[in-house]
């Protein structure tokens, strides 16, 4: 644990002095905290026409209003309400999409910046130095997360109907942003750190790593159109399917990173 930590610490120094990495991170994550108020608050005044009026969200009024946690909503607040949970699903892309910019980079970069040869000639194991890189780029995006996760809270506080922000409290909405972001991330990661382990160029690494963000994706429109409701129990489902996924990759992720091969095929 004394090597991994200061690997991390390392790791974070190092990030510190790249912030641009974070960029496609920032850019998810305002849009991930935008995206619902402009579909659940914005557009009924921009139009003028109430989104409790529309037969499509009957379904939704009726399970909202009648969710004691949510303290009684109206028609109109059940309807943000649904559409604040549902979006949540984007507020996971965050991470990922800020995780696997960093672990994009943590391989390519220092063997760009010739620190990857002194560095594996340290008696340090592959699961350690594996482990620190993943670390390193799994805690800012958790960050990341957290800093989307507030602003939508609050935004919701502020903007939408009364007691809508409390959707956001739910068992459902948190395991989404905190246990299926944070697994979500580090599988996109682990993907990068794999790719980038034999890439000569932080871009094809990345592009291995984004594969993670289609089934996110397909799950986000699978929930809008019905097909799929984030109950506790699918959501236990897919947080374990993430757990293996992560424990294959981590296996995999260890005989890929070769010491010896890394350093005599970069070129």
């Amino acid at each position: 644990m004394t090597a991994v930590a200061a690997l991390l610490a390392k790791e974070l120094a190092d990030l510190r002095r790249n912030p641009g990495v974070f960029l496609p991170g920032l850019l998810v994550g305002a849009l991930a905290a935008f995206l619902p108020f402009f579909v659940a608050v914005i557009v009924p005044v921009a139009t003028g026409e109430r989104l409790a009026d529309s037969s499509d969200f009957q379904v939704a009024i009726e399970v909202y209003r009648t969710r004691p946690a949510l303290g009684g909503l109206g028609a109109e607040g059940a309807v943000q309400a649904w559409i604040f949970q549902q979006f949540l699903i984007v507020l996971v892309l965050a991470p990922v999409t800020g995780s696997m910019a960093v672990a994009a980079y943590s391989v390519v970069g220092e063997k760009q910046a010739r620190t990857l040869e002194p560095l594996l000639a340290t008696p340090i194991t592959t699961l350690e130095l594996l482990a620190a890189k993943v670390l390193g780029a799994a805690i800012p995006a958790v960050a990341l997360t957290l800093a989307c996760f507030a602003v939508a809270a609050g935004g919701a506080a502020v903007l939408a109907e009364p007691g809508v922000w409390r959707v956001f409290l739910l068992g459902e909405s948190l395991a989404t942003v905190f246990l299926i972001g944070p697994l979500a991330s580090l599988a996109a990661l682990q993907l990068a750190v794999c790719a980038s382990s034999r890439a000569v160029d932080a871009r094809s690494a990345q592009q291995l790593g984004a594969l993670v963000v289609l089934p996110i994706a397909g799950l986000l429109v699978a929930a809008l159109v019905g097909a799929v409701t984030l109950t506790a129990t699918v959501i236990a489902w897919i947080a374990l399917g993430l757990l293996a996924a992560n424990a294959l990759l981590m296996r995999i992720g260890i005989a890929l990173f070769a010491r010896e091969s890394i350093l005599t095929r970069w070129r």
